[in-house]
């Protein structure tokens, strides 16, 4: 769609983002001519050794394409009508990292739509996608949901399935959700802001949670299960990635593990890091 186009449908809107999630995301509502009247992201951060203040990805790169970005801390109800000024009629939302306010929700007459990375109702919550690659499952996908105040509970505009490959990691596998997102949301938008699609309830019942990722998340017990063990490294291949415990000269250690594969049913591990050393062949850390 163009942007003479998008004029003609009379529907200003708000980009609720922070990471390179979002930032990639609005970059394709863009290029079809979906351009936002105000973006909202979290405040300048604290990155680096230096730990110098940073922009968020998103604003970053709204700023350098004349987008004006809000960075409130609270969505309080100062930051709520500064956001309403812009008189928009919708919002979207990707990877902000805040709740919306219902008041805030109710104003926007179109809705919010969210893009949420599962198969909704199952893993709502922050880790999707290292919830369904740590499960093993073989299919996750991407739900675009009309944002309610309940955590990724609202009715589904759309949604579509997407494969897991058997060896594929979390950090492999996001990239492919965000883009088969983003085409999914510019796809629909049109119809959806005419009112052509009429949004799908959840079925509450089969919900299930992905939360926060923990430092136990990442801990493997090397007696654990070849496939578990295959699977949770897997969800955590980011850094910092996964770990366990071992005892060595006396002193129970950490070792981070860089690389492993699954071969013939076993998790084979190759490379490690342990506690205080560089990186090196898992044979000749047990050698040691």
């Amino acid at each position: 769609m163009k942007r003479a186009a998008m004029k003609d449908l009379k529907d200003n809107f708000a980009f609720f983002g922070t990471p390179y999630v979002a930032r990639d995301t609005l970059a394709l509502l863009v290029e079809r001519g979906f351009v936002p009247s105000i973006v909202i992201t979290s405040p300048d951060a604290p990155s680096g050794r230096g730990m110098k203040l940073t922009p968020s990805e998103i604003k970053a790169w709204a700023s350098e394409h004349g987008m004006p970005v809000l960075t409130p801390l609270k969505l309080d109800r100062a930051a709520q009508e500064a956001i309403r000024e812009y008189g928009c009629a919708y919002a979207i939302v990707v990877a902000y990292g805040k709740i919306l306010p219902s008041a805030l929700i109710d104003s926007f007459p179109k809705g919010v739509l969210n893009v949420h990375y599962s198969l909704l109702p199952k893993y709502r919550g922050a880790s999707p996608v290292e919830a369904a690659v740590r499960a093993g499952d073989a299919v996750t996908g991407v739900a675009i949901q009309r944002m309610v105040r309940e955590l990724d509970a609202g009715d589904i505009v759309a949604m579509k399935e997407v494969s897991i490959a058997s060896d594929e990691t979390a950090k492999e596998l996001r990239p492919r959700l965000i883009s088969i997102g983003a085409r999914l949301l510019a796809d629909i938008l049109p119809s959806y802001l005419k009112g052509e699609m009429t949004p799908a309830p959840q079925d509450h019942a089969k919900a299930t949670q992905s939360g926060k990722i923990d430092k136990s998340d990442r801990e493997l017990s090397l007696t654990e299960d070849a496939r578990v063990n295959w699977n949770t490294y897997r969800a955590y291949a980011e850094p910092p990635g996964v770990h366990f415990f071992t005892e060595k000269n006396r002193k129970r250690i950490r070792v981070k593990i860089a690389r492993a594969r699954f071969e013939n049913g076993t998790f084979v591990i190759e490379r490690v890091v342990p506690e205080g050393k560089h990186e090196m062949a898992y044979a000749d850390f047990t050698r040691v």
